[in-house]
């Protein structure tokens, strides 16, 4: 991808959290990195400025292409950053490419529970909470618990036979006010399994009764003058505040799925593909369909759903969907998450899907706006009195005088509408005459657009000089359209914008977007003279050679025609395929013929 089509991708990713993702040429993921908001991040790299160190000079010089993920924040961001480095492990990236994960708290399954902290995750050993964003802000979490609660931090073995035994005696923990002492038999076991219950409250993000608690005695404190104990109670609701619970991204139970959600307009559909191994998402894709007017939503993701599959070879039997999918293998089922961490995770699928449409509608716009804003600068520099949204253009092709054709282009908005082409063999003119041939075809386009009523076009351009020109305007006088459409000629070597009856050309600017669209237009319509001039001396030249072959007719040549195209073609293909179109004896005919020539 060249470098303005690179800035143009950036200037078209969203204001929002995700991850960016970086390939080069040969689709090969070369680095991925997160985002608080995607478009300012991404376009730091293409800033110059920023090159700071080869390695981001390397790094830029080498990405061809840009794929991002949308995320519901900065924080889930990080973690998709972490599952992706892991899983591909880019070159480019030299920051988590260890085994080391993010940390979890644990309450252990033991008597008198534990809550500790940990980056292994043993679903065995206890009920686990998190991840969290950085040590730091667990070990917040972990001291306010500490802080409210008295859970003992010790490892000792607190069995019945134990304790009963006498064992152990109270550590200096007890005596600063941390723990009951439930080692030495000073604390019941249901007293403390309370205090467990309302830590694991707030670990499952329950706070609402800690956070009025607080409130209410920073309130009271501030209220007596006692602000340095109403600050303590301030810098706890803060460490509250920083408190994450877990992440959609990385919630275990959301195992070996695959998630899809559709979103579609009149004319594309777009999908959004995300891959569940082991409760990450290490997967996501973007995918834009062409819809046909007849295609349902539901046909288009369940063929998507099977390619992407098939594709990926994903072995996930659950499949989570916006819509129904028709899925054939019995073993795989198809959900529609209502409600809870199932639905968000479709939210967040749909929230990708949506921004591709949007950015879809929002390019078609901008395209819009780009054509019309051209063509009111093409308005303005030819004079015209009526904004020239359908404009055609025609132009002559000949070879020493041989097949002569025409070809029409149409541009509808400054854009071509290939459907309005057309193609015309010249059937009036002998020899080459191209003033003759091109009055010719401007009276057949014209007359037949007049007779059925059809709408005629706002401007006319006429690849050539006065000559065409004048040959173009006799024709539109025959038919009193001279004056109702404005025509011109453009000339090939000095780019001159020759009007009717005026001897004196028009200089556009040549830096003028206007003589842009202009050439353009002039040059289509050569292109699809050319290659239409090309087919017909093709044809022409196979016609030649077959007619020369003793015992081949009409008939038979029009089948080799149609299915071949040309000699060339024909002298390539085996004897099989030759008797499939004409039969054996013909076909032998053919293959002698081809085998005395030189």
């Amino acid at each position: 991808m060249k470098e303005d089509a690179l800035k143009s991708q950036v200037a078209s990713l969203p204001d929002a959290p995700g991850i960016y993702k970086f390939s080069n040429s040969d689709g090969v993921l070369i680095y991925v990195g997160k985002a608080k908001s995607l478009k300012k991040r991404v376009g730091s790299y293409f800033n110059k400025q920023s090159q700071y160190n080869r390695k981001t000079e390397k790094l830029v010089s080498e990405i061809k292409n840009i794929d991002y993920t949308i995320t519901n924040s900065e924080f889930d961001a990080l973690l998709l950053e972490n599952n992706f480095i892991k899983q591909n492990q880019p070159k480019y990236n030299i920051l988590l490419k260890d085994d080391k994960t993010f940390p979890y708290l644990c309450i252990i399954k033991e008597r008198f529970p534990r809550i500790i902290s940990t980056r292994k995750y043993q679903q065995k050993k206890g009920e686990y909470f998190g991840p969290y964003s950085s040590v730091v802000s667990m070990n917040s979490v972990l001291d306010l618990l500490r802080q409210l609660y008295t859970i003992r931090t010790c490892s000792l073995l607190l069995s019945e036979e134990n304790i009963g035994a006498g064992k152990f005696k109270v550590c200096l923990e007890y005596h600063l006010g941390n723990c009951k002492g439930p080692c030495a038999g000073l604390q019941e076991e249901d007293d403390y399994s309370k205090d467990i219950e309302q830590a694991r409250n707030i670990l499952k993000g329950n706070l609402s009764v800690v956070i009025e608690y607080f409130t209410n005695q920073m309130k009271a404190f501030a209220f007596n003058l006692e602000f340095e104990k109403a600050d303590h109670f301030k810098n706890k609701l803060i460490l509250l505040e920083k408190f994450q619970t877990k992440s959609l991204v990385v919630n275990k139970r959301l195992t070996d799925i695959d998630v899809f959600s559709i979103t579609s307009s009149p004319l594309h559909a777009f999908i959004n593909f995300m891959q569940i191994k082991e409760g990450s998402i290490i997967f996501s894709e973007n995918i834009e369909v062409k819809k046909k007017i007849e295609e349902q939503d539901e046909d288009i993701l369940s063929y998507v759903a099977h390619e992407i599959r098939s594709k990926h070879r994903s072995p996930n039997q659950i499949i989570f969907s916006n819509i129904p999918i028709s899925i054939k293998a019995d073993e795989v089922e198809n959900i529609i998450p209502q409600i809870g961490d199932k639905r968000k995770l479709i939210e967040l699928s749909l929230k990708n899907a949506l921004y591709q449409r949007k950015q879809k509608e929002i390019q078609k716009e901008e395209s819009k706006l780009k054509g019309n804003k051209v063509l009111s600068i093409l308005m303005q520099d030819l004079r015209l009195k009526q904004f020239p949204n359908i404009i055609e253009c025609f132009d002559n092709s000949n070879l020493q005088g041989t097949h002569p054709v025409a070809s029409m282009v149409r541009f509808v908005n400054g854009k071509p509408n290939k459907a309005g082409y057309r193609h015309y063999n010249i059937k009036t003119v002998v020899g080459p005459d191209d003033f003759a041939s091109m009055k010719e075809i401007v009276i057949r386009r014209y007359s037949r657009l007049v007779n059925e009523n059809k709408e005629l076009p706002n401007l006319i351009i006429v690849d050539g000089g006065k000559g065409q020109l004048s040959s173009a305007t006799e024709a539109l006088k025959e038919l009193h359209l001279y004056g109702r459409i404005p025509i011109i000629g453009i000339a090939k070597k000095l780019e001159e914008i020759y009007y009717p009856e005026d001897s004196l050309p028009l200089h556009i600017n040549k830096k003028s977007a206007a003589l842009f669209l202009i050439q353009q237009i002039r040059d289509e319509a050569h292109r699809f003279a050319i290659n239409f001039h090309r087919q017909k001396r093709g044809k022409a030249a196979l016609v030649s050679e077959i007619e020369s072959i003793s015992g081949i007719g009409e008939l038979t040549t029009n089948k080799l025609l149609n299915k071949f195209k040309s000699w060339k073609k024909i002298k390539e293909v085996s004897f099989n395929e030759l008797v499939q179109v004409v039969g054996k004896s013909k076909a032998q005919l053919i293959e002698s013929h081809k085998k005395r020539e030189p």
